[in-house]
């Protein structure tokens, strides 16, 4: 597989389109990362990191309006890949949806969102966008 990041945001848009409650990932460190930031701005219900075989997998549980039957994400948009990789600096970081939007960043920091960053003062690869 030449890009994993791709592959894990694939798979949460093929759950979200065919309506499922869980999805299961292959985990790495990074895809943790942007489970929990994804976790904390309420775009998933939960998660849970298991440890089987050398790696393990996420499971993901997908958030839905209980009224209409809608997903809480829009839509998930690769940005960087491994053939061009798109940087930024803490000044020109990227808005999504005019600030409705996230834009997850890989910072020297860690990884985070284009607020947190921005407030840092520190720029790096723009992972994906979520909305």
């Amino acid at each position: 597989m030449t890009d994993p990041i791709a592959d894990y945001l694939t798979r949460l848009r093929n759950a979200i389109q065919a309506k499922h409650r869980v999805v299961e990932v292959p985990a790495s460190n990074l895809k943790k990362e942007i489970t929990k930031i994804l976790f904390e701005k309420g775009y998933i219900l939960n998660y849970k990191f298991v440890e089987d075989g050398p790696q393990g997998t996420i499971k993901v549980a997908l958030k839905y309006d209980s009224v209409n039957k809608v997903n809480a994400i829009k839509k998930l948009e690769r940005v960087s890949s491994p053939g061009l990789r798109r940087y930024t600096g803490y000044k020109d970081m990227p808005r999504v949806i005019n600030g409705l939007g996230i834009a997850i960043i890989s910072t020297s920091k860690g990884v985070m969102t284009n607020k947190e960053a921005a407030d840092l003062k520190i720029g790096g690869e723009v992972l994906c966008y979520v909305y």
